[in-house]
Formats: structure tokens, sequence, C-alpha cells
């Protein structure tokens, strides 16, 4: 080929841009392996305000100066408790129809309790991500149980009280059940119809423990769809699959649901690490990850062994989640009765904050209340953490 055919043969000069703009564009790819470090809209400063907090919550003067506080700290995300013991702490409609009458819905002041928050955590420039904590879980005395105690599941012995879970005996709904189904799900409809927030959280209560589900319900529906008898052992691997993929099929329904009615809605998901989550609770957080159905995690690394915490950081599962949505570390600042020292609350989020992670603390009235330390220590400990402003830059806005 001599020098004028090059030079001036359209389509050698064609082919050669479009062979030097494919080395140029996949030389700047960055591999698909690589961490998704996070930004000033993705750095997962959070705080769970629990039923413990409910004194500040109903109290207009200490709910405005503990937002207050945690603006002037740095933190952009509350999850304020809507869903506990069986309750709303909203005034639900539809928790009403089905004969639950008993929720805290008022300030004492009068005030709609998480309007009241969401309104000024949004002034404040914070996310506000209702948190639905009890899940399929409710007390064996509450309405809820007695009135729908149909609704409940059950282990292979026919006992439906789960005696390990905290607050004393416990049952759980079943989450196959299409009733049950529509109950949560209308329930969440309504709170994101209802209130200006920026999505909805579940944790490790969105789940099943591993020993329920032998109900004539749950039993049935695996005979049908299977041929086989539900095993004997609740840790069957294919009993165990099959039951956290009727999980995961509820999981998409009710994603579909909520972006349908609100398409920037977060949903976000605060579970036990992923092996035992599997095995123990049924919940397949990360498939639901893979599909695209969490927008944010926050895995509850409530381990007081700094190594092991470490570890779970650099966990597969952990590492998979955050290549693809803000991901963050959930921190335990204390419980009552047992504080846990500031200089190991420090550790540990520095260490999330080097894996790339963000971080949200297991709870508010614990962060600098009858801890340890004095409360203007524990302060400048997070102050020195949040040095500069990092809103999430979430807005819900409707379809």
């Amino acid at each position: 080929m001599n020098s004028h055919t090059w030079r001036w043969n359209p389509l050698l000069i064609l082919l050669f841009g479009l062979s030097l703009l494919a080395s140029i564009t996949l030389n700047s790819f960055t591999p698909a392996a690589a961490l998704v470090r996070p930004t000033a809209a993705q750095e997962i400063r959070g705080v769970w305000l629990t039923t413990n907090d409910t004194d500040i919550l109903i109290d207009r003067p200490k709910l405005h100066g503990a937002i207050d506080e945690l603006a002037e700290l740095n933190f952009n995300t509350l999850y304020p408790v809507v869903w506990n013991g069986g309750y709303t702490f909203f005034d639900s409609g539809i928790a009403q129809r089905e004969g639950i009458q008993h929720f805290v819905r008022r300030g004492i002041q009068g005030y709609d309790i998480l309007a009241e928050l969401s309104a000024e955590a949004h002034a404040k420039g914070m996310s506000v991500i209702p948190w639905f904590e009890f899940g399929f879980m409710a007390p064996a005395t509450s309405e809820l149980a007695t009135i729908h105690s149909d609704w409940l599941t059950q282990k292979r012995n026919g006992n439906p009280i789960d005696m390990s879970r905290e607050g004393g005996d416990m049952v759980w709904l079943n989450p196959f059940k299409p009733e049950v189904q529509r109950f949560i799900t209308n329930l969440l409809l309504e709170l994101i119809s209802r209130y200006d927030v920026d999505g909805i959280q579940f944790d490790d209560h969105f789940i099943l423990p591993v020993e329920f589900g032998y109900d004539s319900y749950t039993r049935t529906l695996y005979k049908a769809e299977t041929g086989r008898d539900a095993p004997s052992d609740p840790h069957n691997p294919h009993w165990v699959k099959w039951r956290a993929d009727k999980l995961t099929a509820f999981v998409k329904a009710l994603n579909a649901n909520l972006k349908a009615r609100q398409r920037n809605l977060i949903f976000s998901v605060a579970p036990n690490p992923y092996n035992f989550a599997y095995k123990g609770q049924l919940q397949d957080w990360l498939a639901w990850v893979r599909q695209g159905w969490v927008d944010e995690l926050i895995v509850q690394i409530y381990r007081n062994d700094l190594g092991v915490f470490r570890r779970y950081l650099y966990s597969p599962s952990m590492r998979e989640a955050q290549r693809t949505i803000p991901t963050a570390a959930g921190i335990l600042t204390g419980l009552r009765n047992s504080p846990v020292p500031i200089s190991l609350i420090e550790a540990k989020a520095n260490s999330a904050r080097s894996a790339g992670m963000g971080m949200a603390f297991f709870f508010y009235e614990s962060l600098w209340e009858d801890t340890l330390e004095p409360a203007d220590t524990r302060q400048a400990s997070f102050r020195n953490l949040f040095a500069t402003p990092m809103q999430r830059g979430f807005r819900a806005e409707a379809s």
C-alpha cells in the first residue's frame, strides 16, 4: 500500500479512527472489580432512632434539639422507627382497619412525630429513611398476633413462640401468606404516600428464622410446588432455599410496588452478615442486591472484637455490594447497662471509612447519654470523625 492510498482512502481513514477510539475507550474503563469509593452523595453517616428514644421523639423541644445536634455534628441520615412490637409509630388507617388500635402517633404538643421529624431533618439537609424495625416479628400478646393468629407460622413441633428473641415471647407472621404480604405492602404504601420521606429501611427482622415455616399453609405449598414433604431438618438446603426464594419473591414485588408509587425511594436493607442471614434467617440479601432491588446496604456488624469487625468489612458479600450501591457498617454505640467506649467506636468508624464504606450507629440515646465518657468528649469524637459536611443528596420524588 503506498502513502497516497493511505492518505486519501476514506474507508481506511474511518477504520483507523474507529480502532484508535476503541483503544482509548477500553483503556479508560475501570475494571469491573474496582470498588465504588464513597462520594459526598454516598457516604452514609446515619443513626437509628429507636423506641428507647421515645422521650425525645414525643417532645418537640427535645426532638428539635436532637436534630440540631446531629446536623451540627454532620450526620446526614436518620432512621426513625415506624414499626415495632406489632404497632405503628404513625397514624395508620391500615393498622386500625386490622384491629390494631395502639400506636404512638402524636407528640405531647400534639404534633405528628414523623412529619415533624422529616420536616426538621430536611431543613437541616439530612435524609430521613423510616425504619420498619420489627418486620414480620411481633410480641405474642400483641393485638396483631391475637387478632390475626391465622397469619402466624410455627416450628416443626407446632409451637409459634420464638423464645430466643428480645423483649419476651415473640411470634412470626408468615411472609409467604398473601394476606400478610398485602398488609405489609399496604402499610408501607400508606407511609410513603402520607409522609415526605426519602426511603424505607428493612433490617434483620424482615426475615423468617430457619426453624419456622412448618405451618399447614407453607407445608402444603411446598408439597404442591416440589412434590416433597417439608423436611424434618429445618436446615435442609433445599428447604432453606425454597423458603428464602419465597421471601425474595416478595421483596421483588414489594420493591416494585413502592417504586411505582415513589420512583426515587431508597430501598434500604440493614441485615446481619450474609452467611448467618441466609442460613439462619432465610434472608438472601445478596440476591436482592444483585437484582438491583437494594439502594443502600448497612450490615449490622455488632462485634466487640475489632479484628472480627474488620474481617466482616472485607467479606466477599459486602465487597460485592460495595461495587454497586452505597454500603455501610452498622456500629453499636451501646445498649442500656452495656456502654461501648468511644475509643472502640472511633476505631470501627475509621476502619469502615478505610474500607470505603459509610457507617450507621445504633442507637441515638447511646451516642453520648449513659456512657462511660462525658457527653462533650464523645461529641468531640464525632465532630472530628465528621469534620466536614457531607449531605447524601437524595430527595424523594413522586412518580
